[in-house]
Parts: C-alpha cells; structure tokens; sequence
C-alpha cells in the first residue's frame, strides 16, 4: 500500500470506524444478556476483549449460562468460529511480504466477517500498519458496547430485559433471512439446521443429546449437504 505507516494507520482506522459503531448495539446486547443472566461484569468485559466473535460468544455464553461442559463449550465456539481460521488464511495472502508472524497472528484475532470484507477488497497488498488501523475501532466498539450493557442490565426494569432477549432472535433473524431470498444454499443450509435440531429437541430418543451438542450436529450436517449437493463451481468462481 502507498503512503507512510502513519497515513496507513489513519486509513485502517477510517474504514474501521463504521465497523466499530456498527457493533456498539450487537455487543451491549451479549453484555447486557451475559450479566443478566448471573455472569459478573468483568468476565462478560473479558469474554468480549479475547473472542471478538458475536454468534461464538453469544453460543459459548449460553452454554456456560445453561451449565454445559467444557467439550461441549469448546467444540461448540470451534465450530462456529472455523471460518475465521479460512479468513485469516485468505488475509495473509495479501500481507505485505516480511510481515512478522507476531504481527500476524495478531491481526489474525482482529479479524471479523466485517474487517475481512474491507480487507480482502483492497486492491493491493495490505501493510502492518492498515490491519492495525482497520481492527482497532472494531475491537474497542465490541469491548465498549459490552462493558455498557453489562453495567446496564442492573438498572433497566425486567420487561425491558425480556424485550432485549427478543431483539436478540430479531438480529439474527434479520442477518439471515436477506441472503436466504437470493441464495438457494444459504436457504438450504437454514432449512437443514431448522430441521435437525426439531428433529433432536423434541423427538424422545434424542432426549440424551444437550443443546451444545444439538448445536455441533446441526451446523456439521447443514455445512456437509450444502457442501455436497451445491459444490462451489471453480469455473464459475473464476
């Protein structure tokens, strides 16, 4: 990229800065749910400031909050957080050459769907000091917004901690059902998901299976029969 790393930095940061407004609401939602659930503050804080992954945490949470075990927890925000592990394989393509492996690894933690979306459009080749830029509001928004929540959910009465549970399932509702209308395997993938954990949830023979694992199930098999009857087209994709 052209410029000083200072001016790089600055660009990092501007086109982080919508990033990390956007994920005030999402983060004082798990904040604000976390605490009100019985966690402490501080470990919802921290949850926030080491994972940086809003369906991950929000899943993992859940588990601890519903007493799930550490396979169950552990395999659990794996699964769901694997794409990230694609994503920064993808980043470090486009890193500028001799970046350190330190440097790496940490951009590698800031990296969301969101700050790889930016990052991967760039025309040429990404420096340290853009990723530093780019990940930063992002990280300090979800850390932020959490803290809010969380010191929130003392105060605001139960109706409105109810309504904040509903709005919860209204945003992911909201993040799937648009790509769900033009995409005949993301509709797949939901439909298959849907299915399988009804099917687990309330046929007796499966009664055994928790809801960690009810979850492991339903994203492996959704991800494998889309994988399997809609195969990504190389030539197409070229």
């Amino acid at each position: 990229m052209n410029g000083t790393k200072k001016q790089q930095f600055k660009n990092g940061l501007i086109k982080g800065l919508p990033i990390g407004l956007g994920y005030l609401p999402v983060s004082f939602t798990f904040g604000f749910m976390a605490v009100s659930a019985g966690l402490p503050v501080w470990l919802a804080v921290l949850i926030s400031m080491t994972n940086l992954t809003s369906s991950g945490q929000f899943a993992g949470t859940n588990l601890i909050i519903s007493g799930g075990t550490y396979i169950e927890i552990t395999l659990t925000t794996f699964v769901i957080n694997m794409r990230y592990m694609l994503m920064s394989l993808s980043l470090s393509q486009k890193m500028e050459s001799g970046t350190p492996l330190f440097h790496r690894l940490l951009f590698s933690f800031g990296i969301t769907d969101e700050t790889f979306a930016i990052a991967s459009t760039e025309p040429k080749n990404i420096s340290g000091s853009y990723m530093y830029g780019l990940i930063t509001l992002p990280y300090l928004g979800w850390s932020a917004g959490t803290f809010l929540g969380a010191c929130t959910s003392g105060i605001l009465p139960e109706t409105a901690k109810g309504a904040m549970g509903i709005a919860l399932y209204a945003m992911f509702i909201a993040i799937i059902i648009p790509p769900a209308k033009k995409q005949t395997p993301v509709l797949y993938v939901i439909l298959i998901s849907i299915t399988i954990t009804c099917l687990i949830r309330y046929i007796p023979v499966f009664e055994f299976i928790s809801d960690g694992f009810c979850t492991i199930i339903a994203t492996v098999s959704a991800s494998m029969a889309a994988a399997y009857f809609y195969p990504v087209n190389k030539k197409e994709d070229e």
